[in-house]
C-alpha cells in the first residue's frame, strides 16, 4: 500500500483513526440529543398521565410536549390526599417488575453502571437498557420520584453510544471514547450546556484528558447542544437574578458555605446508601420495593410537594429568594429523606437535580441567616443558594471542575463564577477527606469494584506473591561446603540460594557474587568455607498476601533476583521463594489477559446470537453455565486452565452484567463463563 494510501488509513479506518472518531461523535451526539429529547418528552407525558389522567394527557398535548413540565407543587394541589399518595406508588409499582425483569442495570441512579460498563467491560453495555432506563426513569420522575433526569440521561447516551461502537465493531479502546461520547451528548442536550457535558463525560466516566479520547467527545457535545437547541430552545435552566458581591472579605463566608456543601453532601451521599441498606432488608420481593418507596413519598408530599419530580421550580425560588428561612431548612431534610427512598426502594432516576437541590436550600438558608447577622456586607440569599448549587453536586460527585462549568451554562452568568470556584474546590476537599469515594464510586465499592484501582495502570497491584510463589526452593545448610553450593548453583541456574536450619527457619542466603571473592582465594583457604561465612543476612522478606508491586519494589531496591516468601503464622520459616521472572511474566499475562478480555468484551453480543466462535487453530470462545460443583468457589480454586485446559475470559450474572474476573472471584449460582480453549475441553465443561 503507497504511503498516502496507509496515512489515509489511519485517519479514516475503522481502527479508530481520528476522522472515524470524528464521525462517531457526531452520530453519538445526533442519537444522545434525540435520546434526550425523547425521554424529555416521556417525562411530560408520564407526569400528565399519572396526575391528570386522560384530561391531563390532553392539556399535556396542548401545551406542547416538549414543554417543561409542570410544577408539582401546583399539580398535586389539583389531587384528593388518598390519590396524591397513591400516585408515586402506582409509578414505583411499574418501575420495580420493568427493572427487575428487564434490565436490572436500570436501577438507580445509572452513573455507576456506566462506570462499571468502561472499567470492567470494555464499555459494553445493553441495547435493552437505552429503552429500559428511559421508560422507567420516565415514569419514576413522572409519577412524582424525587429523582432528577441527568443521571438517567447519562446513562441512556452512554448505552446509545455502546450500542453504536458495537455495531462498528470498534475495539474496547476506542469503546470506551464512544460511551463518552454518548454521556456528553446527553448531559450537553439535557443542560443545554456543552462544556460541561463534555467535561463531565472525561472527568467523571471516561477518566482520560488525552486528546485522542477528548476531541470526538466535545464533537459529540457540540452536536448533541446544536440539536436540543432546534427542539428545546436555547436558554439556562435557571432564571437568575443578577449578583454582586458586597465586597472581597465576602468570599470568606463564600468559602465557608463550601464547606458546609461538603459536610450536607457527605451526609447525602450515607444517608442514600443506609436507606438502600434498610431496602434490602425488607421482606418483599425486589420488585415490588419501588411501590413501597414511592407510598412513602406520597406521604412526605401531602405537606411538602416540593419535593416531588425534579425540582427545577423550587430551586428557582430559592434563587429569587422566595422562601423563608425555615422551609429551606425543613426541605433541606426532607429532601434527602425522599430522594433517598426512591433510589433505595429500587426507583430510577438521577442524584444530580437532588444535589442542586440541596445546594440551593443549603445555600438559601445560610444566605438568609447570615443576612439577618450582617445585612450591609453580604449578597441576597440567593447569591448563597446559587454558589451551594456547585458546591453540593462538587461534594457529591468529587468533580469540581465539572460542576464550576456546569453552574455557569446553568445560569450563562460570569460574575458569581470566581465564589462558584472556591466554594466547588473546598466542599470537594472536605467530601474528600471525610469519604474516598463519591456517591458513584460508593455504589461501585459496595459491589466490590475499586474503580481507582481500574484505573491503576500499574497491573502488579493486583497480583499477589501466592499466585507465583516457587514452593520448592533449593535450599542450604549453614554447614554446606563451598563444592555443594557451587553445584547447587550450576544446577538450578539460581544466583541466590537460601539458607535454612534443621526446622526450616530462614537464616539468610547465599549470593552469586559474595562467591566471587571466594573463587579467587587460594586452594586451601577455599575448602574451609562453608555457606555461614558467605551468609547475607537482614534481607527483606513478603508473604503470600503481598502484591508483586511490593515484591518488584524490593527487587529492584536490594538488586536481587529473588525474595525470600516465609510463613505468615511463623514469619520465621521458609515456605518459598519469588523470582523477578516470574514477577515479570505475571505481569504481561496479566496485561495480555485484560487487551484480551477488552477485545473479547466487544463480541459478547456475537456470543449470545451464535454462542460459539471459532478463533482458529482449533481454538473457539463459547459461553457456557457454569456447573453447580463451582458454586461458591474462586477461579483460583477450580483452576480451570490447569485442570480442563481452557481460560475462562468474562463472567456473565444472571442480571446481565458481565465483569474481567480475577483470581479471587467466586462463582454463584446462574453466573455463565465466556471461556476459550480447544473444542474438546470447552465441551467437557458443559
Amino acid at each position: 500500500m503507497p504511503a498516502s494510501d496507509s496515512t489515509l488509513a489511519r485517519v479514516t479506518g475503522r481502527d479508530g483513526g481520528p476522522l472515524f472518531m470524528v464521525m462517531v461523535g457526531i452520530a453519538c451526539g445526533l442519537a444522545g440529543a434525540f435520546g434526550a429529547v425523547v425521554f424529555r418528552l416521556l417525562i411530560r407525558l408520564f407526569q400528565g398521565a399519572f396526575f391528570g389522567g386522560a384530561e391531563g394527557v390532553g392539556a399535556v398535548l396542548d401545551e406542547g410536549l416538549l414543554a417543561e413540565a409542570g410544577d408539582p407543587r401546583a399539580i398535586s394541589q389539583t389531587l384528593k390526599p388518598w390519590l396524591l399518595v397513591l400516585v408515586p406508588a402506582a409509578g414505583g409499582l411499574i418501575v420495580g417488575p420493568l427493572v427487575y425483569f428487564f434490565a436490572r442495570e436500570a436501577k438507580g441512579h445509572g452513573v455507576p453502571e456506566v462506570m462499571e460498563a468502561v472499567a470492567l467491560r470494555g464499555g459494553i453495555m445493553r441495547p435493552r437498557v437505552v429503552a429500559v432506563k428511559t421508560l422507567a426513569s420516565a415514569i419514576s420522575i413522572g409519577s412524582g420520584g424525587s429523582v432528577g433526569r441527568e443521571g438517567p440521561i447519562v446513562q441512556i447516551g452512554s448505552a446509545i453510544g455502546s450500542v453504536i461502537g458495537q455495531m462498528l465493531g470498534v475495539p474496547a479502546r476506542q469503546l470506551r471514547t464512544i460511551v463518552g461520547c454518548g454521556a456528553a451528548a446527553g448531559i450537553a442536550a439535557t443542560f443545554n450546556a456543552p462544556i460541561a457535558g463534555a467535561l463531565f463525560a472525561v472527568e467523571v466516566i471516561v477518566g482520560d484528558f488525552a486528546v485522542t479520547q477528548f476531541s470526538p467527545i466535545v464533537i459529540s457535545a457540540v452536536v448533541a447542544t446544536v440539536v436540543s437547541r432546534y427542539f428545546l430552545g436555547n436558554h439556562p435552566a435557571f432564571a437568575v437574578p443578577e449578583y454582586d458581591l458586597q465586597g472581597p472579605l465576602e468570599l470568606f463566608p463564600c468559602m465557608l458555605v463550601g464547606i458546609l456543601a461538603g459536610l450536607v453532601g457527605t451526609a447525602f451521599v450515607r444517608f442514600l446508601y443506609f436507606s438502600d441498606d434498610v431496602f434490602a432488608r425488607v421482606p418483599l420481593p425486589e420488585w415490588a420495593k419501588a411501590s413501597v418507596g414511592g407510598l412513602c413519598i406520597g406521604a412526605l408530599a401531602l405537606m411538602f410537594p416540593h419535593v416531588l419530580g425534579v425540582g427545577y421550580s423550587t430551586i428557582g425560588d430559592a434563587l429569587a429568594g422566595n422562601l423563608p428561612i425555615a422551609l429551606l431548612g425543613v426541605l433541606l431534610g426532607v429532601k434527602i429523606l425522599a430522594t433517598s427512598i426512591t433510589i433505595g426502594s429500587g426507583g430510577s432516576g438521577g442524584i444530580f437535580a437532588p444535589s442542586l437541590f440541596l445546594g440551593a436550600m443549603t445555600g438559601g438558608f445560610f444566605g438568609k441567616l447570615i443576612g439577618q447577622w450582617f445585612p450591609a456586607q453580604t449578597s441576597e440569599s440567593g447569591a448563597y443558594a446559587l454558589i451551594t448549587m456547585g458546591a453540593m453536586v462538587a461534594a457529591t460527585t468529587h468533580a469540581p471542575l465539572s460542576a464550576i462549568i456546569i453552574i455557569f451554562e446553568l445560569t450563562q452568568t460570569i460574575d458569581i463564577i470566581p465564589p462558584v470556584m472556591a466554594a466547588c474546590v473546598l466542599s470537594s476537599l472536605v467530601a474528600m477527606f471525610l469519604s474516598t469515594d463519591s456517591i458513584y464510586t460508593e455504589k461501585l465499592r459496595r459491589r466490590g469494584v475499586d474503580i481507582h484501582q481500574q484505573d491503576d495502570p500499574n497491573v502488579l497491584k493486583s497480583l499477589f506473591v501466592r499466585d507465583i510463589i516457587d514452593e520448592e526452593p533449593p535450599v542450604l545448610r549453614s554447614g554446606s561446603g563451598l563444592d555443594e553450593i557451587l553445584t547447587l548453583i550450576v544446577e538450578t541456574n539460581y544466583t541466590e540460594i537460601f539458607v535454612v536450619d534443621e526446622e526450616r527457619r530462614l537464616l539468610g542466603a547465599v549470593y552469586f557474587s559474595e562467591l566471587r571473592r571466594v573463587l579467587l582465594e587460594q586452594e586451601h583457604l577455599r575448602a574451609l568455607v562453608v555457606a555461614g561465612d558467605l551468609l547475607v543476612t537482614g534481607r527483606a522478606t513478603v508473604q503470600g498476601t503481598d502484591n508483586l508491586d511490593t515484591v518488584m519494589q524490593i527487587l529492584s531496591s536490594e538488586n536481587v533476583e529473588a525474595i525470600a516468601v516465609t510463613d505468615p503464622e511463623d514469619p520465621g520459616r521458609l515456605v518459598g521463594c519469588v523470582h523477578r521472572r516470574d514477577v515479570i511474566h505475571a505481569h504481561n499475562q496479566e496485561l495480555l489477559r485484560r487487551d484480551l478480555a477488552g477485545g473479547v468484551s466487544t463480541t459478547v453480543g456475537v456470543v449470545d446470537r451464535v454462542h460459539q466462535v471459532d478463533l482458529g487453530g482449533g481454538y473457539f470462545m463459547k459461553e457456557v453455565l457454569a456447573h453447580r460443583r463451582y458454586h461458591g468457589k474462586t477461579l483460583r480454586d477450580i483452576d480451570l486452565r490447569a485442570q480442563a485446559g481452557v481460560q475462562v475470559l468474562l463472567v456473565r450474572s444472571p442480571g446481565g452484567g458481565v465483569r474481567v474476573p480475577g483470581p479471587d472471584d467466586r462463582l454463584d449460582p446462574g453466573d455463565r463463563m465466556v471461556v476459550a480453549g480447544p473444542k474438546s475441553s470447552i465441551d467437557a465443561l458443559v
